[in-house]
């Protein structure tokens, strides 16, 4: 191979690689900061570009996607003076690759320490007890203060959300204590309104059973009153069917002799079970004078026939 072909081979390398390295293709979501001579030229966006060789140079890249910054566990003192270690996620966006690139050296480091910064002021503010409510008002807090720092870096901060708060061990137990004592307390008071409440359901319910049987007395004695009350009347009003019909019956013809017939017959068979229930009878003088005794009798449906 002769020297011209190599110089010829070298040229066409050369060229080759100044052709590729003036070729970039940026893909979605990513930003590229281009330098010309050193300075500032131009921001390359998703798409196919074109540089000019060994005169624009790719200075700095950047995802345009939202990134979950890791914040490392810090100690913090609480308004009480209580030593918590704290944690979290920063999470954050550049919107301006310019200002992500000149504005500042690392902008996912310097937002970590201002969260952790600003941690620590929002923490000495609160007690320890609130510290473990108040966690969106913290979270809300560092969003804001590193947000408004972050603006001149070209980064959004979106959320941040607090991890872990880990008080010393000492202050778990007695954590752990208070907790327990008031579950216990808790127990005690549920269990006496319980108690509370079925005594209270068991009186309403002796009342309602005393007064149901109240009631079921009452009613029993009114209809056993309304029940003698209508066996009474109906048996007068069956006696004085019955009168009626033995008075009807004597005004026809034949009644008086039937009447005297009975009469007589009722008398001797009273006078039979008189003697056969006593061994001592008392025998009436005019005990023949059977005919004279219905005589008597006839005498008196006689006259109130006629009273009538």
């Amino acid at each position: 191979m002769t020297p011209f072909s190599i110089i010829l081979l070298g040229i066409i390398i050369f060229v080759l690689i100044a052709f590729f390295r003036t070729i970039r293709v940026v893909p979605q979501k990513v930003a590229i900061i281009v330098e010309r001579l050193g300075k500032y030229n131009n921001t390359l966006e998703a798409g196919f570009h074109v540089l000019i060789p060994f005169i624009d140079k790719v200075a700095y890249k950047h995802t345009l996607k939202e990134q979950a910054i890791d914040v490392p566990p810090q100690v913090c003192i609480t308004k009480d003076n209580i030593s918590v270690e704290v944690d979290g996620i920063l999470y954050m966006q550049v919107v301006d690759a310019m200002k992500a690139s000149y504005g500042i050296n690392n902008y996912q480091f310097a937002s970590t320490q201002l969260a952790q910064t600003t941690m620590r002021s929002v923490i000495g503010k609160l007690s320890l007890d609130k510290t473990f409510e108040e966690r969106d008002t913290i979270n809300s807090v560092i969003v804001e203060a590193v947000d408004k720092a972050s603006d001149p870096w070209g980064v959004k901060v979106t959320r941040y959300e607090v991890k872990n708060i880990t008080p010393p061990q000492s202050i778990k137990d007695a954590m752990e204590k208070q907790m327990r004592a008031e579950r216990e307390k808790r127990a005690v008071i549920a269990e006496s309104e319980g108690d509370k409440q079925a005594k209270i359901n068991r009186a309403e319910g002796d009342k309602q059973e005393a007064i149901a049987r109240s009631e079921g007395e009452m009613q029993k004695r009114i209809n056993e009153a309304e029940g003698r009350a209508q066996e009474i009347r109906k048996v007068a009003i069956a006696t004085a069917e019955g009168l009626r019909e033995i008075a009807k019956a004597i005004n026809e013809k034949g009644g008086m002799n039937a009447v005297n017939l009975k009469i007589a017959e009722q008398y001797v068979n009273e006078f039979g079970n008189l003697a056969k229930t006593n061994n001592t009878v008392i025998i009436p003088t005019n005990l023949a004078d059977i005919a004279g005794m219905v005589k008597s009798v006839t005498t008196v449906l006689q006259e109130v026939k006629e009273t009538k």
